[in-house]
């Protein structure tokens, strides 16, 4: 994973615009919040899927990309396995700095 994703994590949590860890990214998903759903590729399998699942209903973009490690460091907390993005400018640059074959 590029440094410019990572940054742009950091850069977007600083601005109050991310939420991260599974409670927070589906409280975001529900209240219609959330713009891009991020999952660490060594999530648990059950939390990809139900991820996968509630983005698709809630028709919210889904990457999975990067490690737990990674995605925690950038946005200077501990391991998290999904983050979602909640301001549609922020979500629409980080699209573009993620690879294509992360989004499914």
């Amino acid at each position: 994973m590029n440094k410019k994703f990572l940054s742009m994590l950091s850069l977007c949590q600083r601005a109050g615009e991310l939420v991260s860890g599974e409670l927070s990214a589906e409280k975001a998903l529900r209240a219609s919040r959330a713009y891009l759903i991020i999952i660490a590729q060594d999530a648990a399998n059950n939390t990809k899927e139900k991820f996968k699942k509630k983005a698709f209903y809630y028709n919210v973009p889904t990457a999975v990309c990067s490690d737990m490690q990674k995605l925690g460091h950038s946005i200077g907390k501990d391991c998290r396995a999904v983050i979602a993005v909640c301001n549609a400018n922020f979500a629409e640059k980080i699209k573009e700095l993620i690879d294509v074959d992360c989004f499914i």
